[in-house]
């Protein structure tokens, strides 16, 4: 990434070197502009500064001059009349091809070097290569890291003494983390707009900041975002819970502090296990845990059937991700989405070598969480190390997470808590259900409620409802045992250890 500091820098050194045209690739037309206020001031020279609205601006010295919107022959008469003239055309756009505008710069551009004068071009599109040829590119990208908490910071002590901001140093750097990829001027709006809506900011309000990244970028048809409630709630998968915890502060920690020893922030997990056990649902808690946005990346909608239009869905799909970022993505069933990489698929292998370097090499921050229950269809180069930071396997629920489950349907759908002994006992006779069939069975309990009253629900009613449903482990024993030993194998268990004989 090129930030502020680093593209000023190139540009002093290509003027100092009289460097006949120097192309900066910016979107942000503002910040290339103070650049070049301050470096005339540096230089103690003058820059003439062309845009449409304000003409020429002799940046420097003061003053101004009507071109009649005809910068190109301001330029030239410049380079004839005096040596080392430095010239700045803001918003250039067109030069991309052989065109009369191209060609008329081209004419310039020899001036500029005879004289030894220098054509500054600020612009966000390709450059034609024979324009190119006279001069340097250069590269203004989104605010960094720094230059977000800077700007935050000011933020915070203008508007501190009129508005209660309890924005201390630990929100200020969230908050900066959760704004990449914004413009200064983004982000001036954002915070101003929180200001203005709650009258104040506080650290309550930073998790605000990740909705709007949705809103920056347009969508691509196989990433959707996912509504997290606030008071989701999962039972269970302690050592889950408890990893996500310690990897937070890494994830959140500054780029600076993570290379000085080498490391880079988590990847993501993948999630392997028996079905209706919490798998997908680790997602949404993952995403309320970080307050990060969430988006479910669908891996199968971006085959096509006409050559070439699967690998750029799968660009256009990555590039999207490292734009929301930092948030957590969410792969259910990879293994459906791989699918179609086998050896004999040209295509499917391309594909998946696309997404295998994106998860290995982006810098952005993003975490994801793959879900998969058939780890027969995966390919082995996905569990290489550095792709996913750790490898979990979600189990058949132990007693303290079905009685924590139990507690949790109960309370939620039947507004009714069975006594320590009943409880006791349903943990008991849940042995061997899944998550999915316990929620199942209190659901359906709940619907009868609602049609015929509180009375339906019962310690008995529940009981009978448990015991006229046959438990998926139950029903599929051998795909539970395959399952199993994979995970003893090769994942870290994502609940506690606890003795018992789940099935």
């Amino acid at each position: 990434m090129s930030n502020y500091n680093a593209t000023k820098q190139e540009i002093k050194t290509y003027f100092m070197a009289r460097v006949p045209l120097i192309v900066v690739d910016a979107a942000e037309r503002e910040r290339v502009e103070r650049m070049l206020r301050e470096l005339a001031a540096e230089l103690t020279v003058q820059i003439d500064y062309y845009t449409d609205a304000r003409q020429v601006e002799h940046l420097g010295r003061g003053g101004g001059l009507n071109v009649d919107s005809d910068p190109l022959a301001f330029a030239a008469g410049e380079f004839r009349k005096k040596r080392g003239a430095m010239i700045a055309l803001g918003d250039v756009h067109r030069i991309g091809e052989d065109n009369l505008l191209s060609r008329e710069l081209l004419n310039v551009l020899y001036l500029a070097r005879e004289s030894g004068g220098t054509l500054l071009v600020i612009t966000p599109d390709p450059v034609w290569p024979r324009l190119s040829q006279f001069g340097m590119l250069t590269r203004l990208d989104p605010p960094d890291l720094e230059e977000r908490t800077d700007q935050i910071l000011r933020f915070v002590q203008t508007y501190g003494g009129r508005f209660s901001i309890t924005w201390g140093e630990e929100e200020i750097l969230r908050a900066a983390t959760l704004l990449r990829g914004f413009k200064e001027i983004q982000i001036e709006n954002i915070l101003s707009a929180m200001l203005i809506t709650h009258g104040r900011l506080e650290a309550a309000h930073i998790p605000e900041l990740t909705r709007q990244k949705s809103r920056l970028y347009g969508s691509v048809p196989a990433v959707e975002p996912v509504y997290v409630p606030k008071g989701l709630q999962a039972a269970g998968l302690e050592n889950l819970k408890q990893w996500l915890s310690e990897k937070q502060r890494l994830f959140f920690a500054p780029e600076e502090a993570l290379e000085a020893r080498g490391l880079t922030a988590p990847r993501g997990i993948l999630l392997a296990g028996i079905p209706g056990c919490g798998k997908s649902l680790s997602a949404k808690m993952t995403a309320r845990l970080w307050e990060l946005p969430l988006f479910r990346f669908d891996i199968g909608a971006v085959y096509d059937k006409w050559v070439g239009e699967s690998e750029k869905k799968m660009k256009q799909a990555l590039t999207f991700l490292d734009q929301v970022a930092p948030c957590v993505i969410w792969i259910d069933e990879i293994e459906k989405g791989l699918a179609s990489t086998d050896s004999s698929n040209d295509t499917g292998r391309r594909v998946l070598g696309q997404f295998l370097f994106w998860l290995q090499e982006t810098p952005s921050r993003i975490f994801l969480v793959a879900t998969a229950n058939d780890i027969t269809g995966l390919p082995p180069e996905l569990f290489r190390k550095g792709r996913f930071s750790q490898n979990f396997f979600v189990d058949l629920p132990n007693r303290a997470e079905r009685r924590a489950a139990l507690e949790q349907y109960c309370r939620q759908s039947l507004h009714w808590l069975p006594t320590d002994a009943e409880l006791g006992l349903l943990v008991e006779r849940t042995r061997g259900f899944s998550y999915a069939d316990i929620e199942y069975v209190v659901k359906e309990l709940a619907q009868q409620a609602l049609l015929y009253g509180p009375g339906a629900v019962s310690f008995a009613a529940l009981c009978q409802g448990l015991t006229a449903i046959i438990p998926f482990a139950q029903s599929n024993p051998d795909l539970v045992a395959s399952l199993r030993q994979w995970g003893q194998e090769r994942a870290v268990p994502a609940s506690k250890h606890e003795t018992e004989d789940r099935v």
